[in-house]
């Protein structure tokens, strides 16, 4: 038993130290999915006189009206026979305090500094934990008293909001309540049972005290509550009988007042049948064994949690990436490394392992057919401009054969339109890798971490594609200037050849061609530009490919690396900047893993050995 809880007892003392409990976290906490016992009581019940009973110490602030004005997680750890008694604080921690007094007035001081020295209360916790050979193993939380009006200084929302704090923690499936009441007032009014009743309508999870017994009014008993006649729970009531104010002014010390509680109990004729069950010590005992149970009931959903919440962190902190090294050559590499996974994103996307690369194909095998079959070559191939540009080629002496100088003036400015469509080739494929550029960047994780290192990665990608479109422009550009300049002879020798110009050699040189000639004319320079047309169609994206797509998965980031090695070290850590906001998320994430993987292992070791 003692295993179990002090395992517990020590997973929540990590848990609160990194502040994984609560609201502090936006996952499930384990601090939630481990059993506790909430105190709950209204003013003046004799809530504290209970716990300070369990504990055997007087440490606890005392006085009139609301005192406990913070929750108090008060843990329990058994020490060995012998062993010293001391008290610590999460807030001052490795100071141990081993006068009691001292504890109270931290308390006091530390309820004080998150609410000032006022009435007001807070729902921010104080953590103690007591070492003591003469405590059971427990978690208890000592909540502030239930209240049915608000006194001068608080606000009239102190009732529902002192309601509401107790009711965020008791209606927790894992928390088990510890309901106090005083035996000199009606039961039916008792504030512990009414919302103890409203979060837990079967009593399951309730075990119902009595307090002031000894405080009756002469004639009465408890004995109908506490058999449970009054108001039946499923666990027993248990009396308790705490220090008068008397005992307390005169320092009756704790070992006194429970000789004298166990004497009261055995030797009042009312309960002499119940004395066995009856006061402070058994009931550490009763919640110390049904902890336990608890805990054993709870250990597989313990450990669905863990498992499941260790798979969460362990993609968070895969997704906020490595922490930064520390030397420059550490640093060197990491840039390195990451550029390396960019690279590689990169051409992921090239190769069709990735989506994207796909687009580059449609721009060769849409866009620029397409563009090439647009072309209009009605202003460069009519009847008037075939007339001009031959008569103008043939000069001062018409041509014998064929006006071969015309041909080769039409077919230029022809193909010249042809610049057009492969230009925007170049430039819609430029695009695209630009695109892909991005992407690569969005999807490599390391970038996402290091803001100046994606500008710098990015504005490099960007610079060494655009010198790769400008060399593509020329190669692509050239393709099309090649077939200006040499056009192919097989293509003319077989059309055939028709000397008779036709026409009335009397008339002007102007109107010396007939339309059939130079319709036959303009027919032969549309099928040879054509033909060239259904060339480029298949070498542009060639050179387009050579030039850009391949270079890219070669060299995109080449330059970037040359002047990487030149970097100053100050320059260098610029680029690893990091968020601090993201630093800090990883460091915290790291350390509630281990504590998960702690937890995990340790609680694994004592379920195997049940």
């Amino acid at each position: 038993m003692d295993n179990l809880i002090s395992l517990v007892n020590k997973i929540q003392r990590a848990c609160t130290a990194l502040g994984d409990y609560g609201e502090a976290s936006a996952l499930p906490t384990l601090w939630d999915s481990l059993p506790a016992i909430a105190v709950v009581g209204g003013q003046s019940s004799g809530k504290s006189s209970v716990l300070e009973s369990i504990v055997g110490k007087d440490f606890l602030p005392r006085g009139s009206g609301i005192v406990t004005r913070r929750p108090l997680v008060l843990q329990l750890h058994k020490g060995e026979e012998g062993s010293r008694e001391y008290a610590e604080f999460l807030h001052l921690p490795r100071k141990k305090f081993t006068d009691f007094a001292a504890v109270r007035n931290e308390i006091q001081d530390e309820t004080d500094r998150e609410t000032g020295k006022t009435k007001m209360i807070s729902s921010v916790p104080i953590h103690l934990s007591i070492y003591s050979p003469y405590v059971v193993n427990l978690t208890l939380i000592d909540l502030p008293g239930l209240t049915k009006v608000a006194v001068e200084g608080q606000p009239d929302s102190i009732v529902h909001d002192i309601e509401n704090m107790v009711r965020s923690y008791i209606e927790k499936p894992n928390c088990i309540i510890l309901a106090i009441s005083p035996a000199n007032q009606d039961l039916a009014t008792s504030d512990a049972i009414k919302i103890s009743r409203e979060v837990d309508p079967t009593g399951e999870r309730t075990f119902g005290v009595l307090t002031k017994i000894d405080l009756m009014d002469k004639g009465t008993d408890a004995v109908e509550m506490l058999e449970g006649r009054a108001y039946r729970l499923k666990y027993p009531w248990i009396g308790v009988v705490n220090r008068s104010q008397a005992d307390i002014n005169k320092n009756v010390d704790m070992i006194a007042a429970r000789r004298k509680e166990r004497e009261y109990f055995s030797s009042t004729p009312e309960y002499k049948h119940l004395a066995h069950r009856m006061g402070s010590e058994y009931l550490a005992k009763v919640l110390s064994k049904h902890l336990e149970a608890v805990i054993k009931s709870k250990i597989p959903g313990i450990q669905s949690l863990i498992s499941k919440t260790i798979d969460e962190l362990e993609t968070e902190l895969s997704r906020l990436g490595k922490p930064i090294a520390a030397d420059d050559g550490g640093k060197l590499y990491a840039i390195m490394e990451i550029c390396r996974s960019f690279d590689q994103i990169f051409k992921e996307h090239l190769d069709g392992v990735r989506p994207g690369g796909d687009r580059i194909y449609n721009v060769f095998d849409n866009q620029l057919p397409a563009a090439l079959k647009r072309l209009q070559f009605d202003k460069q191939l009519s009847m008037e401009n075939i007339k001009k540009l031959i008569t103008e080629a043939d000069g001062y002496q018409p041509h014998l054969i064929a006006p071969e100088q015309g041909y080769r003036r039409l077919i230029e400015s022809s193909l010249i339109t042809i610049k057009g469509p492969a230009e925007a080739a170049v430039d819609a494929v430029h695009s695209l890798l630009k695109d892909l550029v991005h992407k690569a960047i969005s999807e490599t994780l390391d970038l996402k971490q290091y803001p100046g290192l994606r500008v710098e990665v990015g504005n490099a990608a960007i610079e060494s594609l655009e010198k790769m479109r400008d060399e593509s422009k020329k190669a692509t550009l050239q393709l099309v200037d090649m077939e200006c300049g040499y056009l192919t002879v097989d293509f003319f020798r077989k059309l055939p050849q028709d000397v008779d110009k036709g026409g009335n050699p009397t008339h002007s040189i102007f109107d010396r061609y007939n339309d059939s000639y130079l319709r036959r004319i303009g027919s032969n320079v549309l099928s040879y530009v054509g033909m060239v047309c259904a060339t480029l169609r298949h070498l542009i994206p060639k050179s387009i490919v050579h030039c850009q797509v391949r270079e890219a998965k070669r060299s995109l980031l080449d330059h970037f690396f040359t002047e990487l090695g030149k970097i100053e070290p100050k320059r260098l850590s610029s680029l690893l900047n990091e968020d601090p906001a993201v630093m800090e998320r990883r460091s915290a994430l790291r350390k509630r893993l281990e504590l998960y993987r702690s937890a995990q292992a340790e609680i694994d070791s004592v379920a195997w050995s049940k």
